[in-house]
Parts: C-alpha cells; structure tokens; sequence
C-alpha cells in the first residue's frame, strides 16, 4: 500500500507540473499574439487575466463535480474524452476573423478569441491540480483502508510551475522562438500532455466516492471568508499592476513580475506555513498599507523607477498574508474540491471587479482606493479568529487597532479620489484607460493656464487657454521638437499631407494651414471626443481634416494608399509605443502610404526602451537614412523633452534649413529585426 502511495504521489505530481508548466506558459503566449490588433493596450493583458480567472474557475467547478457526483470509474473515462475532445483547438493560433475592424467593443471580442481558440485546452489545464489532488486523496481500497494524507502541498507544487513557466517566457522563450513557432510548439506539448494526463486518470479509476455525511461541512462564514481572502489579492494584482503601469514605469510586459509574486505567495502559503509567525505578520502588512496609501495619493511618484520594487514588494505582503490567512483555513481533503472551488470563484470575482465592472462604472481608477481598505478589513476579520481565547478586553482592544487601521486607510483613499475628483474638468473611462482633463498653470514660473489631458502619467497634449494662443503647439510638439522643426521645413515645399497615428488632443493640428490635409488615426474614441470638445487645435484647423476611429495599423491595412508627405507615429501608450507599430511589416505598410521622398516621423520619447536602433536597423535595410532629434526640457515656454526619429530616402533633407547638421542614428549590431512574429523588448530595455 504505502509503495503504490509513493508511485500514485509521484505520478500525481509530474501531471500537476505539466499542467501548470503548459498553462502559465500560454498565457503570456496568447496575449502576445493578440496584443497588435487592440493596440497594445495594457488592458488587453487585464481582459486576459479576467479570462484566465474565468477558465480557472471553470476548470475548478468541472474539477469539484466529476469528483463529488460522478462514480470512479466513469470520471477517467469522462476526462480522457475531453483530453481528446480539446486537440480540435490545436494548434492554437488565433483566427484572423477576430481582428477588430474599427469601432467595436474589445473586451467581447478578446474573451471571444480566447474562448474559441484556447478555450477548453485552458479549462482542462486548470482543471488538473484540484482533479488529481481529489484523486489521491481517495480512499483506495486495500488491506489496511488507510486514508492518505491531504495533498495540499501538491498545490504549492502546482503554483511553483506556474511561477517557472511565466519567469522562464520572457527569458528562454520570447527572445528566441517566433510567435508561430510558439503556438506549434506549445501545442504539440499538450498533445502529449493529453495522454500523460489520460493515464493518470485511468490509474485513478478504482475507489469510492467519498460521502458528505462523513466529515463536517464548512459553515458558510468559512466560505465567505474563502472568498474574500482569494478575491483581495486577485483584485489587488490587476488593480496595482495597473497603478504601476500607468503612474510609475512604462514596461510592456511589467505584469509578470507581479503574477510571479502572487504565484510565489500561494507556494510559500500551501507548501509549510511555519514561516508565517502571527501576529508579526499583521504589523508588516500594516506598515505596507502604509506604504501603499502613500503611493496611491502620489508621495513618492517622483522616484520613478525605485517604486516599482517597492510596491512589488507591498503587493506580495498583501497575498502573502490573506493566501496564508487561506491556508489556515483549509478543510478536511472531503472538501478539497469545494475549498478550491470557492478560491477560483473570488480570484475571479476580483479580476471582474477590476478588469469589467471599473471600467465601465467608475469614471476615473478607483477601484485601488476601495481595494486596499477593504483588503485591511479582510484581514482584520481574519485576524479575529485567533484570539478568540482572549479575554473580552484583549479582543475589544484588537478590535479597536483593527478598524483605526481600516478607518485610516477609508478615509485617505477617500480624500485620493476626492482630490482627483474636484481637481479636474473632466474625467472619463474605458478600455483605453482613464482619461483626465486639468486645468493648470504652465509652471510655478509660469503662471499662463493651460489644459492637459492625461492618462495616468501620460500627457495627451497641452493648449493654452488663451484664445490669442491656443493654436501654439506645445509639449513633445512644439516647434524646437524633430516634429515641428520636420513640419516647418516640409512646408517650405508648398501644401502638406500628414498622417498621424496618434491622435491625442490634435496638437499637430497647429501646424496646418490652409491647402494642407491631416487624417489622424485614433483608437479611442473618448480622446476624439474630447479634443473636438474641449480642446481647440481641431475644431480650428485650417487644413482639411478627418480622423479614423481604431487601431492606426489596421485601419492603414484596409485603406488605399493615400501618398502621405509626412506619416508620424506617436501613439503612446505607458510611456511607450506598442510594439505591433515597429515591426518590419509595419514599416513596409508606412512606406506603402507614403510618397517616394516622403518622411517617417516616429515619437520614441521614454525613460526604459530605447527603440530608435530598431527603426535605424530597418531603415539602413530599405537603404534609407535616419536621424535622431533629442530636445530637452524648456518647460516655463511649454517644451516637454522629446526624441523623434526620422527615416526618409531624400538626401537633401538634413542639409540645410530646420533640420540641417543633425548627427545620423547609428544602425546596431547584432540586434534581431522584428517582425509581427518575433520581437524582444527585453533586448531594448535600459534601466
């Protein structure tokens, strides 16, 4: 008995790691693969993480249900056929008829894509740990009718694979594989998985199915707590990868890092919770509260790249304690199933909240505000269970200091969203984010007001309010930037027509003039909406205009070639922009819109990726010329610090005039072109 016990934990344990290996290493694969077509927005990676909640859960519901109402013998029969039933959606590679043509919903369409293309590989994954964790729990009929110990470790085993798979993608898989290759290969591997995991379920053919009666059901207080201490920390990864995302620093892909540590504290929480001391762990995740409320209401914001260690760090005492909380309150293994079950529906439950209901209920990110009290008051009511030995004046005390703890933190989130709230003009959200309309002065040397529009720590444009000046374009686009000293001298050769992919406030509107035509590109339509509303470049252009609403690069795909003089690239997105923008197909598409001697204008502006040597790489390929404007801050005369690259194949352009004497960007050696299937931003990072 005990040597088929060893066989049966070891055969378990490979299946939970395969498992878990396969599902965290699709998930950064498919996101990759969809970002280009809904503009590489941040919260295409939130609209993913809801899915794979929602997948969890169903894959946990499954789990609970052929092992509590199906008899032993049919549930290895029932999960071999869905293996076999789940190779249609192979190889995963997501259908073209899902690209958005403009104008529509993204979150439908991206859980739609999700759904048919990983949909039922996804479940059946999630569905493994929980599924064969029940199985080894079984009583197996034997001499001696021992029952086996709870396999509870094995989840901390499952969540250490989830771990190494989403650490080792940007590392051994991205900077080396193509995107196709990765579907293929991937695909390939849960094909093998599906008979690995078909044998393990025909080992577990034998045994009973448990009876309720048996043990003790939880009551639903125990539940409710399940719940609530799953849901906090998986609102708290989407809702702080996010903050740090838009108000900290500006690397695509930064998500990983904070997964990596919500999966890291569910493998210290279920492997050996000796290091979890109460009550010491309660003042850490105050002081970190701490830190976080600090963060929120914008203290620290000036040390950029320092905080993100910091509120990493703040993000992991917050699952370390509610997981470990969790932990303490695990079931007898009759009821494993439900317990995790319970989990996965308030994981999901967070990531709805975050990913869904904020953006559509709330005009502004609130949803951090409310998390981080509501977090603390979870903790206290988990906190209350341990001391109920003590005396009724302890507990009164514990009580007292708990909810000073959660008052403090309400009312600083409070006075967070008030201020946000009363200091701006307009605030608006969707998909794309929360966009901001201020009015300030210029500087505190410079008292003329102006109005930004801003998103999160992304400035849209800047426009003075005085009628006299407002058509002065400002920020990265005023005249001393490559942008405007590129438009001055391109209209010394008469009538201009620019294409901007970008539209932002319109700020580029500024330098038209009669006979010109401007065509602007925008994905989101609320920034139309509030450019034409309440800023004035647009609505005063004096160049015939017009402006599509969606992805820039798709919406250039279905169009004609328009013979564009200028085509510029600024769509910002987390202080960079998306990378779908800068491939070598990108590229060929620009110069298919552009005129022979037309000019390429990129906006390349930010602190962590240097992008100009991609663009240099494929302009020295097409045997054109690129050059690099770096213009710094003059900020009381409304000039925010820029980098524009240019590319074109005219000779004369850099001789003389706005332009002349500019120093040709250097072509890099060594480093990989990008294509839409393949591309590396850890080869660009600079810290």
């Amino acid at each position: 008995m005990a040597q088929r016990w060893q066989v049966d934990r070891f055969a378990a344990a490979a299946t939970i790691l395969a498992g878990a290996l396969l599902l965290f290493e699709v998930e950064p694969l498919i996101a990759k693969a969809i970002l280009p077509w809904f503009g590489g927005s941040a919260q295409v990676w939130t609209t993913c993480l809801l899915f794979f909640q929602a997948a969890l859960l169903a894959g946990y519901l499954y789990a609970h249900v052929l092992t509590t109402h199906v008899p032993p013998r049919w549930q290895w029969r029932i999960h071999a056929g869905l293996l076999a039933a789940s190779l249609v959606f192979l190889p995963i590679i997501p259908a073209e008829h899902w690209k958005p043509a403009g104008g529509e919903g993204p979150l439908p369409l991206i859980l739609g894509l999700l759904a048919t293309t990983i949909g039922l590989p996804f479940v059946l994954l999630s569905a493994t740990s929980p599924l064969v964790q029940a199985w080894l729990a079984r009583p197996v009929e034997g001499p001696d009718g021992a029952v086996v110990r709870p396999p509870y470790r094995l989840f901390a085993l499952s969540n250490f694979g989830s771990m190494v798979a989403l650490l080792s993608y940007p590392v051994l898989v991205e900077p080396y594989v193509t995107g196709h290759l990765q579907a293929v290969g991937w695909s390939v591997l849960y094909a093998g998985f599906a008979v690995i995991c078909s044998l393990t379920a025909w080992r577990y053919r034998e045994g009973t199915l448990a009876r309720r009666e048996k043990t003790e059901r939880p009551t639903w207080g125990k539940r409710a707590l399940w719940f609530f201490l799953a849901a906090a920390p998986s609102g708290l990864l989407l809702a702080m990868t996010n903050f740090m995302l838009q108000n900290v620093a500006a690397i695509p892909l930064f998500w990983i890092v904070p997964l990596a540590l919500y999966l890291a504290s569910f493998i210290l929480a279920f492997n050996n919770l000796k290091w979890f001391a109460l009550p010491a762990w309660y003042l850490v995740f105050v002081l970190a509260l701490g830190v976080a409320l600090a963060s929120t209401a914008g203290l620290f914001s000036e040390h950029g790249l320092l905080m993100l260690p910091v509120l990493s760090g703040v993000l992991f005492v917050f699952c370390c304690v509610c997981h470990g909380e969790l932990s303490l309150a695990r079931p007898e293994p009759k009821h494993l199933t439900e317990y995790y079950l319970i989990i996965s529906t308030g994981g999901a439950a967070g990531g709805l909240f975050v990913a869904a209901v904020a953006p559509t209920v709330f005009n502004a990110p609130y949803e951090l505000p409310i998390l981080l009290p509501l977090t603390a008051l979870i903790v206290l009511a988990a906190a209350g269970r341990h001391y109920r030995e003590w005396t009724t004046l302890h507990q009164n005390l514990l009580a007292i200091c708990g909810l000073l703890v959660v008052g403090a933190a309400g009312w600083t989130m409070a006075r967070t969203a008030y201020s946000f709230q009363s200091h701006s003009v307009f605030l608006t959200r969707n998909f794309y984010g929360a966009l901001r309309v201020q009015d300030t002065a210029l500087t505190k040397t410079n008292p003329i007001v102006v109005r930004r529009l801003v998103n999160g720590s992304i400035l849209h444009g800047i426009e003075v309010k005085d009628p006299r000046l407002r058509r002065t374009p400002l920020s990265y686009y005023a005249r001393p930037s490559g942008i405007g000293r590129l438009l001055t001298e391109a209209g010394k050769r008469g009538p201009l027509k620019v294409g901007v992919i970008g539209q932002g406030v319109g700020t580029l509107a500024g330098y038209g003039r009669a006979g010109d035509t401007y065509r602007f590109y925008e994905i989101n339509p609320a920034v139309d909406r509030i450019a034409h509303a309440l800023f004035w470049y647009l609505p005063t252009n004096p160049a015939r205009q017009s402006v599509v609403i969606g992805d820039g690069r798709l919406s250039l795909e279905r169009e004609r070639p328009q013979g564009f003089d200028v085509l510029v690239v600024d769509a910002f997105l987390s202080d960079s922009i998306p990378l779908h923008l800068l491939t070598r197909e990108a590229f060929s598409l620009y110069w298919r819109h552009l005129k022979p001697d037309g000019v390429l204008a990129v906006h390349v502006s930010n602190r962590y990726i240097a992008l100009a040597p991609v663009i240099a790489q494929d302009a020295a390929a097409r045997g054109m010329t690129t050059r690099s404007i770096d213009v710094y801050n003059d900020l009381d005369h409304g000039v925010t610090r820029s980098v524009w690259v240019l590319v074109t194949p005219r000779k004369d352009l850099f001789r003389k005039g706005e332009l002349a004497g500019i120093p040709t960007e250097p072509v890099p050696q060594g480093l990989r072109p990008w294509t839409d299937d393949y591309s590396a931003i850890w080869s660009v990072l600079r810290f």
